[in-house]
Order: structure tokens, then sequence, then C-alpha cells
């Protein structure tokens, strides 16, 4: 398949800048089982749950992951942090007028630790911190991004970061910290709304996927097959394999909420060596298109994307792409809101049979 077969046109006033006013006030898509498209508010999830299903969220939280400063030549930087890699070593894209070499020095606005670039990972820039002095015990990175660094909005959010977005850029779910997007199709659940899931005989299950910035990172070939997928830390824990285990065994569904817990899921599916699902810690750089074959997910509850990106190919193979390039055509007429702040789709995956 081409890349241009996941392409639509989307007005710029649809692409949601702020949240709606509150979490589970923003509208939800439903594709029925049978193609249908049925526009629901979001409190209605609840109504296409059943006793017995397992509801699978990504715990992940995001971290203050945008840097500004200077190299020193005096040029202005900017750094997105990409993920952690040592104790003092991290992994980031830098942009600025010119590209920084390896050796060069930069410093960051308000912080008395230097950066020194150390070498190149694909497109990223590796970055090591150095602390002020020799006798310095070092800086724990999460801690020091979160006292110099700002929270990063996605590309596609052109304003300024508010107030707000502290608390509404995160899941109520969110724990651990390491993700420089946000699992955003969880914005949407409100503690109540979560706890009115789990009155109803859900079961509620987490994993965690630290989703890096090579999320924003577009599909630079035409034939997607030739696509390289950017890597992300994901864990699978044997608790989450029990309950989808479980779930399975009973005859109930799994249904992922985001992109990121259905390739967290898959990852491990993958890994695993027998009919059950076994845990799984480590890199995931699966891509997910028209043809893969599902071995845990039935279900998703996602956000809409952006043209041509790799999740239009992941909600494509699991439905099918005429069906969900027709459903983003009646979200567009519909005037739904897209993007990280926006509406909801709800997904069956589609029967091969």
């Amino acid at each position: 398949m081409n890349l241009s077969d996941f392409n639509f046109d989307l007005p710029d006033e649809l692409i949601a800048q702020h949240p709606a006013a509150n979490r589970d006030s923003s509208r939800l898509l439903e594709i029925s089982p049978d193609g249908q498209f049925i526009d629901r508010p979001f409190v209605d999830i609840s109504s296409l749950l059943k006793p017995g299903d397992l509801l699978v969220v990504n715990d992940t939280k995001v971290i203050k992951a945008r840097l500004q400063g200077a190299k020193d030549t005096g040029g202005r930087i900017e750094i997105m942090l990409e993920r952690v890699i040592g104790e003092d070593t991290f992994v980031a894209q830098i942009k600025s007028s010119k590209s920084p070499k390896v050796g060069q020095a930069l410093k960051i606005d308000g912080a008395a630790e230097q950066l020194v670039v150390v070498g190149r990972q694909d497109s990223f820039f590796v970055v090591k911190v150095i602390a002020q002095i020799d006798s310095d015990p070092g800086v724990d990175l999460t801690d020091w991004f979160q006292t110099h660094g700002k929270l990063p909005l996605p590309p596609y959010v052109t304003r300024e970061v508010s107030g707000d977005d502290e608390a509404r850029y995160q899941t109520v779910y969110a724990e651990h910290a390491g993700a420089v997007a946000a699992p955003t199709a969880g914005l949407h659940y409100t503690p109540e709304l979560l706890a009115k899931i789990a009155d109803l005989g859900v079961e509620i299950t987490r994993l965690t996927l630290h989703v890096g910035a090579g999320t924003y990172q577009p599909v630079r070939v035409d034939d997607i097959q030739e696509h390289k997928m950017h890597s992300e830390l994901a864990i699978v824990d044997q608790q989450v394999c029990d309950a989808v285990n479980r779930t399975k065994a009973a005859g109930g569904r799994v249904i992922a909420v985001g992109t990121t817990s259905v390739r967290s899921l898959e990852t491990a599916a993958l890994h695993s060596a027998g009919e059950l699902l076994e845990p799984f810690s480590g890199d995931t750089d699966i891509f997910i298109y028209p043809g893969f074959e599902f071995k845990v997910v039935d279900c998703l509850q996602t956000n809409f994307h952006l043209p041509e990106s790799t999740l239009m190919m992941l909600v494509s193979a699991l439905v099918d792409r005429d069906t969900i390039m027709a459903a983003y055509q009646h979200a567009v007429e519909q005037r739904y809101r897209f993007f990280s702040y926006g509406d909801a789709m709800f997904l069956y995956k589609r029967s091969r049979d």
C-alpha cells in the first residue's frame, strides 16, 4: 500500500488547540461491527462495554521534556527529549540554525549543569549532562527535566503552554514518568467514569509505554512497508498478562485504550511462546499496518490521527482502510475535533473470514 492511501483533507480549524471543558464532555464516533457510524457523547462508552470485558490503559506520565538554551557559539537551540538512556545521558531532537557537532557544549536556560553532544543515533543526538563540579553527585534526569523543562505540547498545538495543560495533558491514572507525549486516548476518562465502568463488571488493567518524540516523525517513503518505526520502551507485566489470559479464557473482549496499548499488547504477544500472553519489558518498534494479524486486541478506543501517519495505518489494520477513510470524512463533516485534545473513536476488530 502507498502512503497516499492514508491521506485526507482536514481543515485547520478542526485541530483542537484546547481540551474540552471537561474530560468526558468530548464526543465519540463509534464504528459499529457492520460499519455504521454512530455519533455519541464520550460518556456513552460505558454502554459499549460488557461485563467480563477488560479495559487496558497506558499509565505513562508526561515529563517536561522541552528545553531551551544555546550552543557554546551563542546560537539558540531547542531540545526535545526522546528518551533517557543512562544516569546522565539522553537521546533528543535538537532544533537550531545549524546542527550541533559531536563534542559541542550546550547551555540550558536556568541550569547550572552543562550539556555535551556525545554522539548521534539516527536522526537524534546523544547528550550527556556534565556536573557543575567534580564532587557533584550528579542529577536525576527526570527531576532535572521537571525543573528546567517545559511541558511538550504536540507541534500541531500552536499556542503556548498554559496552566491548564499541566493537568489536562496527563491522564488521571498517569503514574510512571517517562513520556514526552501523552497517551491521548486516555485523556477523556475521569475517576467517576472509570468507577462507573468498573461497576459494570469491566476489569481495568495498566501497562506502560513511554511515548517518545519519534511519534511525531512523518512517514517519508511511498511504500509503507519500507517505513522504519521508532523504538519506545514498553512494559507489560504479569498482572496485565493474567488479566488478558483470564478475559480471553472466559470469552470476554480485550479493549485497548489508545494505540500505545495496542502496540504494547501485540508486541508482548509476538514475544510469547504459546497461546498465553507472557510479560514483556523492552524496546518495541512494532509497525502495525493492513494485513497485520491481531492476537490480543478486540476493540480500540482512540483519538483521531494525522493524515498519512502510522496510526492511521494501525486503525486501518484493525478495521479496514475504506471504512476508516469514510469514517474520517464523516468526522470532518460532523465537525469532530482532531488529534491530542480532540474527540475519540470506538473501533471493533473486523473479522477477516
